[in-house]
């Protein structure tokens, strides 16, 4: 008999966490930009309690991000903010970094560690290893396609993660280089002003209908891909090969489009597992969607369809 998988979401904020909540989501991804990165909004420790207390209420469950890149600098804050993370309750942190295994095996050994190596989680040999190690799940690459994902589940030791919806990152850097743009064209900007609010983005000469966002914060420059993952039609094949865990992500989108979003994939979900061998995609689903979705950015099966070249 298949699982059912959990359907996950980022929350930016408590109101966000209730919303989707509300609307289906079975786990919320919060944290704060401290240790986390490409959140929809930073998280104190008070409203990280405040969103474990609302999520545990109602049987769902919060993970913390900690996937920034640790600096040394950064290492000293670690372990009273991993030690405030257990004491608060939250099921799992993600990590991607070593430091963070250690230290929360250490000092919080009830929390889960879901490792998240972005585009480098490839393969089940490297999940195992760090499933070895006390990992309890991998999120896979976004740039593995469908026959990739499905054939390595049988071949994992731990729980996989899937992104089934909304924009993926394709360029990180430490250094502010849209305000070094700026500051080199002469027009110099305000401190924080290139944040995730202004609603900058990049156009390529050769294809100027493409719109990629980018904003900057604490953690550098992220530019995000200019169309929105949707696999909804195709969920089913996931749910068949028992992936463990969906992701919406939230990030730059409005709370309002976010759970529409979720509430129809709950009712994908919820109508596979009722009775697989009934199921079937409703257009609908993906009316409702296409109605409130920017018509700038495509909705697209992303790499699932697509050959990555390396």
């Amino acid at each position: 008999m298949s699982i059912k998988p959990e359907l996950l979401a980022a929350a930016g904020s408590v109101a966000d966490a209730a919303a989707y909540l509300k609307a289906g989501a079975d786990a919320l991804l919060v944290g704060e930009d401290r240790f986390g990165m490409r959140l929809p909004g930073s998280l104190t420790l008070d409203e990280i309690t405040q969103v474990v207390q609302l999520a545990h209420e109602r049987g769902s469950k919060v993970y913390v991000s900690l996937n920034n890149l640790m600096t040394n600098d950064l290492l000293p804050e670690l372990p009273a903010y991993v030690k405030a993370l257990g004491e608060i309750g939250v099921d799992a942190v993600e990590f991607n970094d070593p430091s963070v295994l250690t230290t929360v095996k250490e000092l919080a050994p009830q929390v889960k560690l879901h490792w998240n190596a972005e585009m480098t989680a490839t393969n089940y040999s490297t999940a195992n290893y760090w499933g070895s190690k006390g990992a309890s799940r991998v999120i896979l690459a976004r740039e593995l396609n469908m026959d990739e994902v499905t054939d390595m589940k049988p071949q994992l030791q731990l729980e996989a993660q899937v992104q089934v919806h909304g924009m993926t990152n394709i360029y990180h850097s430490k250094r502010r280089l849209v305000n070094s743009y700026m500051q080199q064209q002469g027009r110099p900007v305000k401190e924080g002003s290139l944040g995730k609010e202004r609603g900058l983005f990049l156009i390529e000469a050769e294809r100027q209908e493409e719109k990629y966002p980018i904003y900057e914060d604490i953690n550098g420059t992220h530019i995000m891909s200019s169309e929105d993952i949707c696999i909804l039609e195709d969920l089913h094949l996931l749910m068949a090969a028992d992936i463990d865990s969906f992701k919406v992500e939230t990030l730059l989108k409005p709370r309002h489009y976010n759970e529409l979003v979720i509430r129809t994939y709950r009712q994908a979900i919820d109508l596979y597992a009722a009775d697989a061998s009934t199921y079937a995609f409703q257009e609908e689903w993906m009316d409702g969607i296409r109605a409130i979705q920017d018509p700038e950015r495509e909705l697209s099966f992303g790499f699932f369809y697509k050959e990555q070249v390396y």
